[in-house]
């Protein structure tokens, strides 16, 4: 059975950081890329980075790119997300999910976690 389960999301003020985790089990980890899906309030769910299965090629939407980075622990079956200088836009269901290829498209992933809430105040 596969299970996704995110965690390290909150309330935190405009400029601060927040590291996402997101540890996976029930399938083999470092044979998946990986990637962070967000849904904002309001708004269809986005692709913001994705991952190899390696974790050495990382892929970033513009509106991330050079704020966040993604990364991965495959001895940990562990995927992060290093969200720095957060802004109010940034406010969404942060989900993780793992599939075939390392790439920013929000369906196009096989499994899907459940979501950590992330909202950023002005």
């Amino acid at each position: 059975q596969v299970e996704m389960v995110e965690s390290g999301g909150g309330l935190v003020q405009a400029g601060a950081s927040l590291t996402l985790s997101c540890t996976a089990s029930g399938f083999t980890f470092d044979d998946y890329a990986m990637a962070w899906i967000r849904q904002g309030p309001g708004k269809g769910r986005e692709a913001i980075a994705a991952i190899n299965w390696s974790g050495s090629t990382p892929y970033y939407v513009h509106s991330v790119k050079g704020r966040f980075t993604i990364s991965r622990d495959n001895a940990k079956n562990t995927l992060y997300l290093q969200m720095n200088d957060t802004k109010p836009e940034d406010t969404a269901m942060y989900i993780c999910a793992a599939g075939p290829h390392p790439v920013l498209g929000a369906g196009m992933y096989k499994w899907y976690g459940q979501g950590t809430q992330v909202t950023v105040s002005s």
